[in-house]
């Protein structure tokens, strides 16, 4: 049986825990520290666990402590994770969290119980990171990228911090992603495969999912929710190599499915009327999936009650995937930004709102599938507007508003993020149903200029009456 770790820890471990790792160590700023994640950005991705595994030998190997659950796939991931997280946590573990991309904040990619690394913290851990990448290039040796040293400061993380499990995201595919270097999965789990980064990963799905197949480790339990038949052999395939279990989630098992915006319920095995908080249609799909990760666990011994199960799915948020922002009108982000994604999208938006008038606003990234997606979601939309998105990959509003124009007349390219928000307001009446899509590159900022607007309405809505006095809510 796992031994369970409190979840109240004292004032004086936390502060022992905050001891530098290098004594007279120079710790950077926070601003500094930013400062050095964007100077990172200069050195790419480079698939390989080399560099990933001298940097972490270099750090006495922290992952090599760790137990974890290893996520892969196309779509689905991060509400995997969400959904498995706070299960665990919901059963009293002490559970690491390690994900990316963030919407928000860069902190929010190494998590424990749900609680983002401190900002104090972040800068010890990778202020120390910073002097070992100078010796590895002193040695005439790579630098490490900026992906491989989150990672290796997350395993760092987690170790000082005595979780008892992480729950890991990889990042781009899984055989050669950074993620990878993990020797102790518990469980490896396998989200929707389909077709993304395919000059990485492969042309075809059944190459795709080889790749991803390289989380699998052994004594490993595998859990895979049901796909395409080419995905399924692959992956079984690959468990039948390593004399592995596997254990298949198929979402059409899930009956008595009641579905509304902000809430839906279903009924899985033994699990009667499990409620979900999260919209979309393929967020069943996802809590399946993580029912079975859990199954998967209590096999190897993590005692997990049935009602951690209820509540750490109740208690799931993750924003972003289908997130209703505002209402009157719809206001809603979703984060589809694949052909799978498109598709999903498409269908969750015929699902709630037909017969609905729908406005766009779309931002995709320059190396996606643009057409895919387009082809997918354009048909259903009266109006379209396109915001371009940042970085070496991002793609311009205008650009981005010439390729839409190949499948809907009706599109307007806007120069920024707020402006968009700002036009799909005075183009909506109260039934009119927006949707921002396309990257999380842009969500996260898009996100927050709607609850600025929202929460201005709500103080507007006091008002005065007409001699002036102010209104009674």
């Amino acid at each position: 049986m796992v031994k369970r770790s409190r979840i109240i820890h004292t004032m004086m471990e936390d502060v022992c825990r905050m001891e530098p790792i290098i004594k007279n160590q120079k710790i950077m700023t926070y601003l500094e520290t930013m400062e050095y994640v964007e100077e990172l950005k200069q050195y790419g991705s480079v698939p390989g666990l080399e560099n990933i595994r001298n940097l972490c030998a270099r750090l006495g190997n922290p992952e090599s402590s760790l137990s974890f659950v290893h996520i892969a796939g196309t779509n689905g991931k991060g509400s995997v994770l969400a959904f498995v997280s706070e299960i665990l946590k919901a059963a009293g573990y002490r559970t690491g969290r390690y994900l990316s991309p963030t919407l928000f904040e860069y902190r929010e990619r190494i998590q424990i119980n749900g609680r983002s690394i401190a900002k104090k913290e972040l800068c010890r851990q990778m202020s120390r990171i910073k002097e070992v990448c100078q010796e590895i290039t002193a040695e005439g040796k790579p630098h490490p990228t900026a992906f491989e040293i989150e990672t290796a400061i997350a395993f760092q993380y987690f170790k000082e911090q005595k979780c008892d499990i992480v729950v890991l995201e990889a990042g781009l595919g899984g055989l050669l992603d950074a993620t990878n270097i993990v020797s102790n999965t518990l469980a490896a789990v396998f989200t929707s495969i389909s077709y993304d980064h395919m000059g990485i990963l492969g042309n075809t799905l059944r190459e795709i999912a080889e790749n991803k197949a390289g989380i699998m480790k052994p004594g490993a339990k595998v859990v895979a929710v049901k796909g395409e038949p080419e995905v399924m052999e692959t992956l079984q395939k690959k468990a039948e190599q390593l004399n592995l279990s596997f254990r298949l989630a198929d979402p059409g098992k899930a009956s008595h499915v009641k579905r509304s915006l902000g809430r839906q319920t279903f009924t899985y095995k033994t699990y009667r009327n499990l409620t979900i908080t999260l919209s979309g249609s393929y967020q069943v799909d996802n809590g399946v999936l993580a029912v079975e990760v859990i199954e998967a666990l209590r096999e190897r011994g993590f005692s997990i009650p049935e009602k951690a199960v209820y509540q750490g799915l109740a208690d799931t948020i993750w924003q972003g995937r289908f997130q209703i922002l505002s209402k009157k009108p719809w206001f809603i982000a979703d984060g589809a930004h694949n052909r799978d994604g498109a598709r999903r999208l498409g269908e969750t938006i015929g699902f709630y709102f037909t017969n609905k008038r729908i406005l766009y606003i779309i931002g995709i990234l320059r190396d996606k599938e643009q057409d895919e997606i387009l082809k997918a979601t354009c048909p259903l939309a009266d109006q379209i507007l396109t915001v371009p998105t940042r970085g070496e990959r991002g793609l311009g509003s205008y650009e981005l508003a010439c390729r839409v124009r190949e499948y809907h007349h009706n599109v307007t390219a806007l120069d920024s993020v707020e402006e968009a928000v700002e036009m799909a307001y005075l183009l909506a009446d109260k039934d009119t149903v927006v949707i921002a899509f396309g990257s999380l590159s842009y969500l996260g900022d898009l996100i927050k200029i709607v609850e600025k607007i929202t929460a201005g309405k709500s103080r507007n809505e006091i008002g005065r009456d007409s001699h002036g006095k102010q209104r009674e809510n």
